[in-house]
């Protein structure tokens, strides 16, 4: 028995990886993240498998269905949305059923960020412009910010930054941001529901970006990208494919 942990993606069901939807159509039981977890994904369950929404359950009750499916020997599809590696609650599932000694395997989706970022149609790293991305959220009644992780602080390299689950708190956010490494000018992207029929997507500056989302009503499954990758032209071409670059280069 194994508890596959499995990136659903952002929402479209044919943005779920191969491996993850083989995995998904074949284990008798599955769990997933309550009402972010589209239908059309949850449609790929077997006919007769448990499906079990995890939204209203506490981290035990979620562990115990994992233990029930294992004194079973059931296979369980455990689906988050978007990739695990980031905002899942995957770590404390993993810590307890490493001391359960239950098998599990975690399979990686498509990112919410990667997802938008295509919506947009834009790259995160431009030459010239900016190489390094950061992702981040901020700080609720439920998780703290760790010291040093603040806005103002991430924010100070100019770069291109990603918030995740930050749509809500956008009057805190634009002033650390502003106090930070950006100016008012600042190009900036909301997509709320990446790849869902009712997809959202919002383009501005740093200065309008709290009235922007107020004004769309966006409050939750959304990501917010800030950064001057976001209206780049006029940037040189990268050296990988380069004409300069020797045959040897390529190779």
């Amino acid at each position: 028995m194994t508890v596959y942990f499995i990136g659903a993606g952002p929402g479209a069901a044919d943005l779920i990886t191969v491996r993850g939807q083989r995995l998904v159509s074949r284990c008798p039981v599955c769990l997933y993240a309550g009402s972010i977890m589209p239908d059309d994904v949850l449609a790929l369950c077997p006919p007769d498998a448990r499906v079990v929404d995890t939204g209203p359950l506490t981290l035990d009750q979620i562990i115990t269905e994992l233990a029930d499916a294992h004194t079973q020997g059931l296979d369980v599809a455990r689906l988050h949305s978007g990739d695990p590696s980031i905002y899942s609650a995957l770590a404390e599932q993993c810590r307890r059923l490493n001391d359960l000694g239950i098998e599990y395997e975690i399979v990686p989706g498509v990112p919410a960020f990667a997802a938008a970022a295509a919506v947009l149609g834009r790259e995160l790293t431009v030459p010239g412009v900016a190489q390094t991305v950061t992702l981040t959220r901020v700080a609720t009644l439920s998780t703290a910010m760790p010291e040093g992780e603040d806005l103002a602080t991430l924010s100070a390299p100019g770069s291109t930054l990603v918030l995740h689950l930050a749509a809500a708190q956008v009057d805190a956010i634009v002033p650390q941001l502003l106090a930070g490494g950006y100016s008012p000018e600042t190009p900036c992207a909301v997509v709320a529901f990446a790849s869902w029929p009712q997809q959202t997507v919002l383009r501005c500056v740093l200065a309008d970006l709290a009235d922007e989302v107020h004004a769309a009503e966006v409050t939750r499954t959304a990501v917010i990208i800030v950064g001057d990758v976001l209206a780049a032209e006029g940037f040189s071409d990268s050296y990988l494919y380069s004409a300069a670059r020797t045959r040897r280069d390529r190779h």
